[in-house]
């Protein structure tokens, strides 16, 4: 669910390989939007990167052990005060939890954690943390208490990031909502669909996107896709951004809803085509975001038949009919409270720590950026979403998590929270 243009990279499953892909993938690369000032220097970076006297672990470890960070005075941005706040957020982490847990019981996690890459992290003590973490969450009564519990009881194992000091770059995803249609229409014209029954015996190379779909879209009836539609879509651009996304909640024109999921991917890398427009002079590399994509398509709609297929890959779905977002974990994603990252580095299903910029929108609609700490779990992977330095954060369901999601991109750090080992 990378679940990113340059993430819609991440195709969600498509990589479980899942959802999270964040429609940051259509993110070429966007300077962060300005920090709020936080009280010292050392509390808005030095503090929360890797201390020099650690980093000689770089080459060992996707991840550092170090002591929990102390918050400085007046820095509120080091609790997760969503959790104890005016609407608490309490019982959407809780359920987030519940999830992990359910996986981390399962056969798939016992082989996850088989070749885990960092000795000290193994399933049972990524499942015993996350029990204890679970008793804190439900015996504390403010952000500073909880934190300072950690403090006591846990390390943590912090991502080397991608320069070796933990610095992550952060990208969101999220669920869209579309009209569709089961039936073709004049006006629900764009197909997505199943995957086939022979894909496993498909020869390799798999044929690109063009040779699945045609430049517009509206050729599988010809080939390999044929009988395989699912849903059809009014809008070119509105299939391939769910592909991205690795789900879809749909809107049929008979009142009801329905979700459709990630069930498998071509053998190709995905091509962001935001990358591609900046290569080719048609938008300013500094500054871009999904949203100025999104406004040049719109423009330009027919430049939607030469630039959706430079992107070889391709998405198969499946009906969820109604059921939430699902991440590479086999769990259902929580708004606010799942990460993708690449599963080949990071813990499947643990507690996770971020604290990175997010944008919010204000009473007037506007998006406004708040540095925030999060307890997160990593329950997702994306296609873009590779190396210790990034991570896709899953912010929801709807035109408002697009929005947000569209314009998500800054530096951050990620851990994981274990128990001490005398724990």
């Amino acid at each position: 669910m990378e679940k990113t243009l340059a993430k819609l990279g991440k195709f969600n499953k498509v990589i479980a390989i899942s959802l999270p892909v964040v429609l940051s993938i259509f993110l070429v690369r966007m300077q962060s939007l300005a920090h709020q000032e936080l009280s010292l220097p050392e509390c808005r970076v030095k503090k929360w990167n890797i201390p020099v006297s650690l980093t000689v672990e770089k080459q060992k470890s996707p991840l550092i052990q170090r002591l929990p960070i102390t918050c400085c005075q007046g820095d509120t941005s080091c609790f997760d005060e969503l959790v104890y706040g005016e609407i608490p957020d309490k019982k959407a982490l809780l359920s987030a939890i519940a999830r992990s847990l359910q996986y981390l019981q399962t056969a798939n996690a016992a082989a996850a954690y088989q070749n885990y890459p960092v000795a000290q992290i193994r399933r049972d003590r990524v499942l015993k943390s996350l029990k204890r973490f679970r008793e804190l969450l439900l015996t504390t009564n403010s952000a500073r208490e909880l934190h300072q519990a950690i403090e006591r009881e846990f390390v943590l194992y912090q991502s080397v990031g991608k320069d070796s000091k933990g610095s992550v770059l952060f990208t969101a995803y999220y669920e869209p909502l579309y009209a569709a249609s089961r039936v073709p229409t004049p006006e629900y014209r764009y197909p997505v669909y199943r995957l086939p029954p022979d894909f496993n015996s498909w020869p390799k190379p798999h044929p690109t996107r063009e040779e699945l779909e045609g430049a517009d879209g509206l050729q599988a009836a010809k080939g390999k896709l044929r009988g395989l539609e699912l849903f059809w879509f009014r809008d070119r651009l509105e299939p391939y951004l769910a592909q991205i996304e690795g789900s879809a909640r749909l809107q049929l024109p008979d009142g009801t809803q329905t979700t459709i999921g990630y069930a498998g991917h071509t053998a190709y890398n995905y091509k962001s085509i935001g990358r591609e427009l900046v290569n080719d002079g048609k938008l300013p590399l500094e500054g871009i975001t999904l949203p100025i994509i999104l406004d040049y398509f719109q423009k330009h709609p027919q430049e939607l038949n030469i630039y959706i297929p430079r992107d070889r890959s391709f998405v198969f779905f499946q009906e969820n009919h109604g059921e939430p977002a699902q991440g590479s974990i086999n769990v259902p994603l929580t708004a606010e409270r799942s990460i993708a990252t690449d599963k080949s580095l990071m813990p499947p299903g643990a507690l996770a720590l971020i604290r990175t910029s997010i944008p919010f929108a204000n009473p007037t609609g506007k998006m406004e950026e708040r540095i925030v700490s999060r307890y997160v779990l990593d329950q997702d992977t994306g296609g873009a979403i590779k190396g210790a330095g990034r991570v896709d954060y899953f912010l929801g369901t709807g035109k408002l998590a697009g929005d947000r999601a569209g314009v998500t991109v800054s530096n951050g750090q990620l851990f994981y929270l274990l128990l001490k080992s005398k724990n």
